[in-house]
């Protein structure tokens, strides 16, 4: 194996994320930034929603003429 080629390792690297969380860690980096982590992420949370991009589902339903009655 070639010497002094692979990064350095860091036992003790901090992961922050963007919901305040925070652990430690192995990786090459010091310190990551993530968006979502297992604290906020909805299949963890089990608060999973349903997202209606720009009315997919109206559009949908006004392309097949289909009524849903609301009571």
């Amino acid at each position: 194996m070639k010497q002094n080629i692979h990064p350095e390792y860091h036992e003790d690297a901090v992961v922050k994320c963007a919901c305040g969380n925070t652990f430690t860690t192995g990786s090459v980096k010091k310190e990551l930034k993530v968006e979502i982590c297992s604290k906020c992420h909805p299949f963890f949370t089990g608060k999973q929603k349903t997202v209606d991009a720009g009315g997919r589902i109206d559009r949908f339903m006004k392309k097949f003429n289909i009524k849903i009655d609301e009571e």
